[in-house]
């Protein structure tokens, strides 16, 4: 029989333990990435009538991307080390031929580097193409490029030197912070728990049940994000953890937290707009208890990456705001764009599906449909449960004592001075559920293209899972509640490890109602 004393540091094992196997798994998928040409995505020989492209004539050039997503930002990468500049091609008329009727050229229209994630500026020939995705990430990962280049002569537009250099990338931006941020999280985990069998349940989430290790083979902003919004809630609670214990003694840790705090949360945001109201729910929190100290160090390390990402676009695309925010503008309807619709013109793909469904439908799969947020990750139903449960005793509680003023009674912020971790935890990840699902219900009718999941959603991961803790807890309790929690594990684990090969294929979900010929977008 193992002594109390030390089921803690058999947890903690226990958490290493699955935080190695998940990396290893994932570090093998890096090692391994190469383009998969699926026979199903192609039409049949002779078939003439079909949205579907032919297979190709001549083997296609090994490339360690997968699609127009990925490649839009690897294209600006090169097009920073190997050209000097952001843009990524460009279109003259006189170079017009029936292969190419518009005239384009450049990196964008190299075999294995083709993108629609372009948008066109306006001006005189040649015009200019550049990718539609925020520059400042790929302007952070050309350095690192700039420097394979400069000392092992690697070569990102040559073999073997795109896999090396894609991989080394990869690894750096994906692999390793978001092993630390497993760390980190697993001491979070181990701190907000009250059972071990709650602990071990989400840390085997967070390892196994999390589309970061999907998309962690390719370049995205989401899996940045994840693990950007990890270092900042770790800091930001770091900082009144170091408050509680050590008062004023510590002033140069909780110093620097507080700064690591605002530099993670608004690089979270950077990567991932709608995360601005995480960063500043950050702020708030911090500002209630530190306000000084908060304005001091919190809000110039992010105002430092408020202006290199603004910076950045400018220098881009001569605007402050990102491209992808004017859809609708000549930018991106563009003769020959992906993007463009003729009046009239009902377009074939996920892309356009909000051409032949309405906004109900849409809202139904995007939250429990084919694309949806509790129907792949169901472990998240649990987020939302135990988010309100945690939340209505809480304040009832509150409420109720006669110690509590009416001021106070309110106002949520005064609150937050002394509301357990596992609290505010619950409120921030039902706040931002509510917030992020309804801008996307309203301010969109995009699945989010050819995708496995719903990503526009997965830097909101580690919330969700740390908001499970009380649930889990209580669920693990009896045999039937873990059995339950086991199943919603395995649903969300197959989710995720569907589409082991290529992130940027349909869910599961998705294949199956069409093949059942329920959806035909």
């Amino acid at each position: 029989m193992i002594p109390s004393a030390d089921y803690g540091s058999l947890r903690k094992s226990i958490y290493l333990l699955l935080i190695t196997i998940s990396a290893g798994i994932v570090a093998g998928r890096i090692l391994s990435i190469v383009r998969v040409y699926e026979p199903y995505l192609f039409r049949q020989p002779g078939e003439t009538i079909s949205a579907l492209s032919a297979w190709p004539a001549i083997r296609p050039v090994p490339m360690a991307t997968f699609g127009a997503n990925d490649r839009s930002r690897w294209c600006t990468i090169r097009a920073l080390v190997d050209e000097g500049t952001y843009v990524i091609g460009y279109r003259d008329s006189s170079r017009a031929s029936p292969q190419n009727p518009y005239g384009d050229y450049g990196i964008h229209k190299e075999d294995g580097w083709e993108t629609i994630d372009k948008v066109l500026l306006p001006g005189p020939e040649p015009q200019q193409f550049y990718s539609s995705k925020p520059p400042l990430l790929p302007t952070i990962l050309a350095g690192e490029y700039w420097l394979l280049k400069d000392v092992f002569g690697w070569h990102i537009a040559d073999q073997p030197g795109n896999g090396l250099v894609v991989r080394a990338i990869l690894f750096s931006v994906n692999w390793l912070p978001w092993v630390i941020s497993l760390v980190l999280l697993s001491r979070m985990i181990d701190r907000l728990g009250t059972t071990d069998w709650g602990r071990l349940y989400v840390m085997a989430a967070a390892c196994f049940a999390s589309y970061q290790t999907t998309f962690a083979i390719t370049l995205t902003n989401h899996t940045v994000a994840a693990w950007s919004a990890v270092f900042a809630l770790y800091f930001t609670l770091a900082v009144i953890r170091t408050h509680q214990h050590h008062g004023s003694s510590d002033d140069s840790s909780r110093n620097l937290f507080l700064f690591l705090a605002g530099f993670f949360g608004c690089f979270t945001a950077c990567n991932e707009l709608p995360a601005a109201a995480f960063g500043i729910i950050l702020f708030l929190i911090l500002f209630v208890h530190f306000p000084l100290r908060t304005l001091v160090y919190f809000v110039p390390a992010a105002a430092v990456l408020v202006a290199a990402f603004l910076i950045t676009n400018h220098l881009a695309i001569g605007k402050w705001t990102p491209a992808y925010g004017e859809i609708s503008g000549p930018m991106y309807q563009y003769p020959g764009s992906h993007w463009k619709i003729d009046p009239g013109v009902i377009k074939p793909g996920i892309d356009f599906a909000w051409q032949k469904e309405g906004k109900f439908a849409y809202a139904f799969h995007l939250l429990v449909g084919h694309h949806g947020i509790f129907s792949l990750s169901p472990i998240f139903l649990l987020t939302l449960g135990s988010s309100i449960v945690v939340l209505i005793g809480y304040f009832s509680a509150e409420w109720s004592s006669e110690h509590l003023a009416v001021s106070q009674k309110l106002s949520l912020l005064p609150g937050f001075r002394s509301m357990p971790e596992v609290v505010m935890i619950s409120a921030v990840s039902l706040i931002l559920m509510v917030t992020v699902v309804g801008f996307y219900l309203v301010k969109s009718n995009n699945y989010g293209g050819w995708t496995s999941g719903p990503r526009w959603f997965m830097w909101l991961t580690p919330l969700f899972l740390l908001a499970i803790l009380p649930c889990a807890d209580r669920l693990g309790q009896k045999k039937s509640g873990r059995l339950f929690a086991y199943l919603l594990l395995a649903l969300s684990v197959l989710s995720v490890s569907y589409p082991a090969w290529n992130p940027w294929r349909h869910p599961w979900i998705y294949n199956l109602l069409e093949a059942l010929d329920r959806i035909k977008y």
